[in-house]
Formats: C-alpha cells, structure tokens, sequence
C-alpha cells in the first residue's frame, strides 16, 4: 500500500522521470500523462524525441495469451515478449493500446482508442480497432489548415474568449 502511495506521488512530480527511473528508455521535450501504462516490462518500451502519450494509453509488452499453453507441462514456464518503439515527432492518442513487437515510425498520430497491432509506418495517421492507416501526416495537414487556430500561448482567459466567440458565431 505504501509502495503504491510513493508511486502516485512519483508519477504526479514527472510521469516522464518516473518511467526512465523504472526502465523505459525515453528522449527529449516528451509529455507522458499520469496515467498512462508501461506494463510489468517498461524496459522494453523505447520512445524517440517530442513524443506525447496521453492518458489511459497503454503500452502492452507480453502476450497474455500464453496462459492457455501453459496447461501444458512442456510450456507450463513459457512467455511471449516484444518491444516496443516509438520514433520522434509522435501523438498518441487518450485511451490507445499499442501491442508487443510494434514500432511506430516518426511523424505520426495515433487515434484516441486505437489498437496497434502492427508496425505503423511514418507520416501516418493511424485509428480503428485494430488501427489501420487512415492518411497521411500532409493530407492531415491539408485537411485542416483552414480550420487551425494559433491558440497554443494563449492564456486561459483569452483563449476561452477566443473559443466562445468563434464557435457562438459559427451556431448562428
């Protein structure tokens, strides 16, 4: 029970130092929400330059399945294990699973509540269960320039302003 205090307290200071400290291999300028999870094996989850994972997402580096072989007395100590990398320049969306053995290349959006059960090519863009290619990192650009809005720094307050008097006009 203790352990699991000084753990929450740990993850709520920096989730990013908590996860080098446990084994992950993390880079540069990343934002890892708090509840997010590396699994029994966070040292075999390796994450490039200016990642963000967000909450609920989970990083799985075993097979569970295994469970059933073990039945057997030949495969009663068997594993199933595969790591998992993140390139640079990655969002990985609220709510994702991504699976054993899958590399996620540089420059790429993962859907919230995405399945990623194979490798993703870079500039994708990646959602579904189980996740599938949906376009690319410049036809996601493209489809949305107009539609940007350059609120990044602004503070709460002007940010808020901003927000309720685009979309009250939009409604009219």
């Amino acid at each position: 029970m203790i352990r699991e205090f000084i753990k929450k307290i740990r993850l709520k200071k920096s989730p990013v130092e908590y996860w080098r400290e446990e084994g992950a291999v993390i880079g540069n300028n990343c934002e890892i929400y708090q509840n997010v999870s590396f699994g029994s094996e966070p040292y075999l989850v390796e994450i490039g330059n200016h990642v963000r994972i967000n909450s609920g997402v989970q990083f799985v580096t075993h097979d569970g399945g295994v469970w059933v072989l073990r039945l057997s007395e030949k495969y009663k100590n068997i594993d199933l294990f595969g790591k998992i990398v993140i390139g640079n320049n990655v969002h990985i969306g609220t709510n994702a699973i991504i699976l054993p053995g899958v590399t996620i290349g540089n420059n790429c959006i993962i859907g919230c509540g995405a399945i990623v059960t194979k490798n993703v090519f870079e500039n994708s863009v990646v959602a579904g269960v189980p996740a599938r290619k949906i376009e690319s990192i410049e036809e996601y650009f493209f489809k949305h320039k107009s539609d940007f809005d350059y609120t990044k720094h602004m503070n709460y307050s002007k940010k808020k302003e901003y927000l309720i008097e685009k979309y009250d006009k939009n409604t009219d």
